[in-house]
């Protein structure tokens, strides 16, 4: 493994088993994560986008243990080691969720209506003995500050809050135990465009601060754009593309990328779009198609897309980068794919 990677994700699978019948009887398996393997380096942020159900949240969830993973690795780095996230015990698990956090999609139902802003705050620090008393109100001040809330406000409710303030609430919850590696859940999605703009840059001036990663989880490319170094792109369960940002815009690699990227909104209204309308449904994760899981839906598909799997292969990006591609046409496309805002 490269010094400077922080989390590294080999072939990690997790499988909703699908019961039938009196007994329960397992019948087949939804693919919501099919062997994804990807690293992130330390103080890097990684945008992990597709469509809604293409397996994203489930992927950062199973990194975090949340939900456990039907198989695969999770090597995350502490004090110079790796470590397997998914062989830990208890015990283990308990020590190095202090290093990886998670901010979740919806500010309103992430947040106990019942605990004051100090005490959400402040229980991770309760919970694992960190502080207690004046030095944990101390602490919550400090975060408070860090994320653009008044201290004053600390003994009042979530709901008095709106939507941007209860995503800072979080973010600053987050924040408590100093962590390395932050998984961003849709943490903008919610938002207004206007609080989403304040929410991204507050994350990256946190990240420069605190040396932070981010595994960042969206739908919407123009945040991913702003926010993210290298972006993995996944359909069904399974990253199709993983390059650097600017590589990924400009020169795409993959047909499903390419049709993403014509759905980005155009800000001036005078340009026209020539806009990728893509045939067929998304495929069933608990039915597959053979070979490619795209090629039913693809223009450039031939006959070996639709009997044999692409494999995650690396090439050569435009800029010298690494560029991993699962398309068994890559290197003869010339695929469409947009300006890169400075």
């Amino acid at each position: 493994m490269d010094k400077g990677t922080l989390i590294d994700v080999r072939n990690l699978k997790k499988y909703f088993p699908i019961h039938r019948g009196m007994w329960k009887k397992t019948v087949r398996y939804v693919r919501a994560v099919d062997d994804v393997s990807f690293r992130i380096n330390e103080g890097e942020t990684l945008g992990l986008v597709g469509e809604s159900g293409c397996g994203k949240t489930t992927c950062g969830r199973c990194i975090l243990r949340a939900i456990e993973p039907t198989s695969g690795e999770v090597h995350f780095k502490q004090n110079g080691e790796f470590a397997n996230i998914v062989d830990m015990d208890k015990e283990e698990l308990r020590a190095i969720r202090k290093e990886i956090q998670l901010i979740f999609q919806d500010p309103y139902s992430s947040l106990n209506p019942r605990m004051t802003v100090k005490d959400i705050i402040g229980e991770p620090l309760l919970v694992n003995g960190i502080a207690i008393g004046k030095e944990l109100e101390d602490r919550v001040i400090e975060l408070m500050k860090k994320v653009g809330l008044r201290p004053e406000y600390m003994r009042r409710y979530p709901h008095a809050f709106s939507g941007g303030q209860r995503q800072r609430i979080g973010i600053a919850r987050a924040l408590a135990l100093n962590p390395r590696l932050i998984v961003c859940d849709e943490s903008v999605s919610a938002l207004d465009v206007s609080i989403q703009a304040q929410i991204l840059n507050l994350l990256q001036d946190l990240q420069e601060e605190y040396n932070l990663t981010y595994l960042f989880i969206a739908h919407d490319l123009s945040v991913i754009e702003h926010i993210s170094d290298r972006v993995a792109v996944m359909y069904v369960g399974k990253i199709v593309e993983l390059t650097d940002t600017v590589d990924l815009f400009s020169c795409p690699r993959h047909p499903y990328t390419e049709a993403l990227l014509s759905a980005v909104p155009k800000p001036d209204p005078r340009i026209k779009t020539d806009r990728i309308l893509l045939k067929g449904e998304v495929a069933d994760p608990a039915n597959p198609p053979d070979g490619c899981y795209f090629h039913p839906r693809c223009d450039y598909a031939k006959e070996i897309c639709s009997h044999e799997p692409p494999p995650l292969r690396k090439l050569e990006g435009q800029y010298g980068k690494e560029n991993y591609v699962a398309c068994h046409f890559a290197e003869s496309l010339n695929l469409r794919g947009i300006a890169v805002s400075q």
